[in-house]
């Protein structure tokens, strides 16, 4: 096994672990002696972060695998999300980490964290689900049309290019055409409702996305939702599902049946304009619950294994 360490600019420093599932690249933040584990969706890879805010200040170390098809893991390692949840079980082994406090599934990697808590039961102590796939179709047949020609590997970088260059010189009109597809409102209300503070934190994040061969792997494997059902049913652990219902993106019907199927599962509701829901007008109350959630749950000594 070995690793490197490489990032680009204004990008979170990443290493490789070279695995006998094969290589993944991977972001660990140590602080505490509690871990969580970070799975993002679409677009997203290990280098990247959003809302990681509130696993800080609960004092958690956070380590990100970047999901097959993005950043530097390939398409090949993991395969399925089980398989995923596999991996980054070993990976957890490769650096030491005995107990995970909670799994956290964000959108596209909803399906990967809630096979690890069901798959791994005695390393993974909660599951965290923010605005992710449930045990439903997704996307829709519009979106997934778009997406397989403007994401396709071969076009990917030459969208992705357009809207980093839209982001640089036009960022207006750069968050009107990204947020179209994530928010149930008029896009231009959406637009509005973004704080100064939330334009600052966006536009760097939408100028680094890149979808590499990861996204048209996810609308192939998340258009069926039988094994995400299964391992749903099989969670012993307390879940945490978060969601809002102006979500276009991943629609409000998936967090609640991800909340009717996981046998210990509390609904959150978000009230943010679209599927970003830390830069909702409630995300400091939200964040107040994951930290309750994550601090005043079941304990090393009470978990029963």
């Amino acid at each position: 096994m070995s690793s490197a360490r490489s990032h680009g600019p204004d990008e979170h420093p990443t290493e490789l672990a070279e695995l006998a599932a094969g290589r993944v690249e991977y972001r660990f933040e140590r602080r505490g002696p509690n871990t969580v584990v970070v799975f993002y969706g679409g677009h997203m890879r290990a280098g990247l972060s959003l809302g990681e805010e509130v696993f800080a200040e609960a004092g958690c170390s956070v380590l990100v695998p970047s999901r097959p098809g993005y950043g530097r893991t390939p398409v090949s390692t993991g395969g399925s999300a089980a398989g995923f949840a596999d991996v980054t079980a070993a990976l957890c082994a490769h650096l030491g980490i005995t107990e995970v406090a909670a799994a956290v599934g964000v959108s596209g990697g909803g399906p990967t964290a809630v096979a690890m808590a069901a798959l791994h039961p005695a390393l993974v102590w909660r599951l965290l689900l923010q605005c992710a796939v449930g045990p439903l179709p997704w996307p829709d047949r519009r979106i997934r049309l778009g997406a397989q020609i403007v994401f396709a590997p071969r076009a990917e970088r030459v969208s992705w290019a357009l809207v980093h260059s839209l982001m640089r010189y036009a960022p207006d009109a750069g968050l009107r055409m990204l947020l179209r597809d994530l928010t149930l409102l008029p896009v231009r209300d959406a637009v509005a409702g973004l704080r100064p503070e939330d334009r600052a934190r966006l536009i760097p994040l939408f100028s680094r996305m890149r979808s590499g061969r990861g996204f048209s792997r996810d609308l192939k494997e998340l258009a069926t939702t039988g094994d995400l059902a299964g391992h749903a049913g099989q969670v012993s652990q307390p879940a945490l599902v978060i969601a809002t219902r102006q979500d276009a993106a991943v629609r409000f019907a998936h967090a609640q049946a991800l909340a009717g199927t996981l046998p210990h599962a509390e609904l959150l509701e978000s009230r943010a304009d679209s599927h970003l829901i830390w830069f909702g007008r409630d995300w400091p109350l939200i964040a107040e619950q994951i930290h309750a959630f994550l601090t005043d749950g079941p304990s090393r000594t009470s978990r029963q294994r």
